[in-house]
């Protein structure tokens, strides 16, 4: 495979509207053709015989059983509420909307 070249990493900096330095032009083009190499070889592993799969590891939920507990009534949760309406917190309308 060739090698990003610093003409590329040039042409890409100008359509991304970057200003970078020779220097920077330099070590850009390094990076990314380690980077690129890098892919390279993970797309070389064989895969035909691997499933596809999420995790390395098969994953279980663990669940815990409903238990009934008791709450606070509607009227405990609305006696600090600084406004109510029809057993509701009673808020400020929002982005004009109309009733």
């Amino acid at each position: 495979m060739s090698a990003i070249t610093r003409d590329e990493v040039a042409h890409l900096a100008r359509l991304s509207r970057l200003a970078l330095s020779d220097d920077e032009l330099d070590h850009y083009a390094t990076q990314l053709d380690d980077i690129i190499g890098a892919v390279a070889r993970v797309a070389e592993v064989a895969t035909e015989d691997i499933p596809p799969s999420s995790h390395a590891l098969p994953l279980t939920n663990v669940y815990r059983p409903d238990e009934v507990r008791l709450c606070l009534t509607p009227e405990e949760a609305l006696a600090a509420a600084p406004a109510v309406e029809d057993d509701r917190f009673r808020v400020p309308r929002i982005l004009g909307e109309e009733a």
